[in-house]
């Protein structure tokens, strides 16, 4: 099956079908962050630091690095981003901007092959950012809609997709870096949401045989208890064949679905990574090593519970 390869200098992830799901921390991103946004137009960089070691550290295989911030320099302001990022961590990045200036820029000082976020399929998009992945032997983010917009029908948009993949390859661009978003729109607002991305999820798989991604927080938008919707639907898209996502890793509920996921869909060899995230540490015994087994409950009874006493007859 297809396998996705995206670089840092020295460490490579792997996106595909037969591999874990790849989680893409979404947070270094100012789209509705006020302070950040101030900060980073600033040149405050503090607050991606701190987001860029959290996110890791919560199990983040990749990261997002956006710098959308209106009326600021945004391909200087990318740039320096990237190169920050990619002095604390060997984390391949995905360089995210809707200004063709901005990707140039990022692509220009990125170590590595990147994933680009994202092409479209307008033919101006399509004219000005392939031949781009192309120059910089970069992989691409193909977001399934064009001139006409957002359908809501799956197989339109699965041509568009496929427009995206054929459109590539007359670049020398390999299907296999082509990343389908299939578009997740917000169930809240439209109800056959996660229905049409399910579908369009096997096509994807099945007849282009590319790689997904998307953007997972929009499916949950404006609804109460968000994290427990986007769990659930992870878990029904890693199902249905989605490879990564663009998410928030700062939320366990989700992380725990993405891997709970590999886990079924048999991506996690002996439950490895699983037990090694969530397994919990042996009880200490009394002198500071690890008791025996046993030991911990007899003393928890010792301690802490209400040991029943022999009654004396009366």
């Amino acid at each position: 099956m297809t396998d996705t390869v995206i670089s840092s200098a020295t460490k490579e992830v792997v996106i595909g079908f037969e591999r874990p799901f790849v989680m893409i921390g979404e947070r270094i991103n100012p789209t509705g962050r006020k302070i950040l946004a101030a900060e980073m137009a600033a040149g405050d960089f503090s607050r991606v630091e701190a987001d860029t070691r959290a996110q890791l550290a919560a199990g983040a295989q990749m990261l997002d690095v956006n710098a959308g911030i209106p009326l600021a320099d945004e391909p200087a302001i990318l740039a320096k981003a990237i190169q920050l990022v990619q002095s604390i961590t060997d984390a391949p990045l995905s360089i995210d901007s809707s200004i063709v200036a901005a990707l140039e820029a990022g692509l220009a000082v990125y170590k590595g092959k990147p994933l680009v976020n994202s092409v479209t399929g307008e033919e101006e998009r399509l004219e000005t950012v392939l031949p781009l992945v192309k120059k910089y032997g970069a992989a691409v983010v193909a977001i399934s809609n064009d001139e006409t917009g957002i359908s809501e029908d799956p197989d339109v948009r699965f041509e568009v997709a496929k427009k995206i993949v054929q459109r590539a390859a007359d670049y020398g661009i390999a299907a296999s870096d082509v990343v389908v978003d299939p578009l997740v729109m917000p169930i809240g607002a439209i109800n056959q949401a996660g229905v049409q991305v399910m579908r369009l999820l096997g096509r994807l798989k099945n007849e282009l045989k590319v790689n997904t991604t998307c953007g997972a927080s929009n499916i949950s938008f404006g609804l109460p208890a968000r994290e427990a919707i986007s769990a659930g639907f992870l878990t029904m898209a890693i199902g249905n064949g989605m490879t990564s996502a663009i998410m928030n890793p700062m939320h366990l509920e989700i992380v725990k679905a993405c891997m709970a996921a590999d886990v079924m869909m048999g991506h996690d060899p002996d439950c490895a990574r699983w037990i090694r995230r969530f397994r919990e540490a042996p009880p200490m015994a009394a002198g500071g090593g690890a008791a025996t087994p046993g030991e911990g409950a007899a003393r928890g009874r010792r301690e802490g519970g209400h040991r029943r006493r022999p009654t004396t007859p009366t």
